[in-house]
């Protein structure tokens, strides 16, 4: 049941899940056998069973998949149950994620494979659940009550997987003021706030260090672009390109700009800082640099084929200097997207390249 793959000049082809009858008859013999793979992973029969019910459930019709629609859609499955497998169940959680990368490296495994990071939210009723809190949730478009996770997905020219993940968990959830909720929920007395950077960057370390699946790309948007912690472990991967988003406003300049060390005193102690000189121009945004770029230098190329026919865009690219609080950071290549409107709209992304 692996999706074909349209054969075409692209790094990654786009997979097309064409199922037929046989296809579905055929899930539940392939589930059980996706199943057996992570027997060794659980200690009682009855988790490794309620296991096997949780990932059938998942694959049913179901308006909510939460534990109590899931038990009452399976034969032999026990509200009860399930929840305490959900809930207070043992398991090896590691020893699974090591099992699962295994298989992806498997099917998918390839030199040119690419990490890719992304959060994405689940809307919530109630305040129970670990890390729910009135924020931004993508899947609406608006503030609402919900979860949300940072996730990292692997992809090559033979398809794609999800292979990590992790909750965020806002800041006010470790304020005095949730004590009590922490506590209903259980939440581990070690666990400390962290950013959806840094746990992106937490991630990444861990499936380099691990080695189980060859990648030669990250790539993640300008929620984790702006964050130096996600760029600080991208650039530490030796052969390793990354390519990230960036927001309009960033800003930057064509040459390195020139600096000198600036001597002052605070309260009765001598200090120095680094201060642009004074021949150097201020930075510019990239929105405003990709403005000026004449036509002559922009390339027009072919991302995908859609419905009505093939998806261009037009492409140019820039050495620049990031400017961060006021003083360069970093030389990167700043690759710039627009689309064929008009009045077209751009995309920015940098990269170590």
């Amino acid at each position: 049941m692996l999706p074909e793959i349209r054969q075409s000049d692209y790094l990654y082809s786009v997979p097309k899940f064409e199922l037929n009858r046989n296809d579905v008859f055929d899930l539940a013999c392939e589930l059980k056998g996706f199943h057996e793979n992570f027997t060794d992973c659980f200690h009682r029969s009855e988790s490794r069973e309620n296991f096997y019910r949780y990932m059938s459930g998942q694959f049913n019709q179901l308006e909510r998949k939460s534990i109590e629609p899931i038990a009452f859609s399976i034969e032999g499955a026990k509200v009860r149950a399930m929840q305490r497998f959900v809930s207070d169940a043992p398991w090896d959680d590691e020893h699974i994620m090591q099992k699962y990368r295994s298989m992806v490296n498997d099917d998918l495994g390839q030199s040119d494979g690419a990490i890719v990071f992304d959060e994405s939210s689940f809307v919530k009723k109630g305040d129970d659940s670990v890390g729910v809190a009135r924020q931004y949730c993508g899947t609406i478009g608006k503030v609402d009550n919900c979860q949300v996770g940072v996730f990292a997905a692997y992809t090559s020219a033979y398809g794609y997987a999800l292979i990590d993940k992790r909750l965020y968990i806002p800041e006010q959830w470790f304020s005095d003021d949730y004590r009590l909720r922490r506590e209903k929920c259980k939440l581990p007395a070690d666990i400390k706030f962290k950013t959806k950077p840094q746990l992106a960057a937490e991630m990444l370390g861990e499936i380099a260090e691990q080695k189980q699946l060859p990648f030669r790309y990250v790539l993640a948007d300008s929620v984790y672009a702006t964050s130096p912690e996600f760029i600080a472990a991208a650039d530490a991967l030796v052969g390793v390109t990354y390519m990230v988003q960036m927001p309009e406003d960033t800003l930057c300049w064509l040459k390195h700009p020139g600096t000198v060390t600036k001597t002052y005193k605070y309260r009765g102690q001598e200090r120095t800082k680094k201060i642009l000189s004074d021949s150097t121009r201020e930075p510019i945004s990239i929105k405003m640099l990709a403005a000026g770029i004449n036509n002559f230098f922009w390339y027009r190329r072919k991302v995908s084929e859609g419905a009505k026919g093939p998806i261009e865009y037009e492409f140019t690219k820039k050495r620049i200097v990031l400017a961060h609080g006021g003083l360069p950071q970093k030389t990167v290549w700043l690759l710039i997207r627009r689309t064929m409107d008009k009045e077209p709209r751009y995309s920015f992304f940098i990269s170590n390249a």
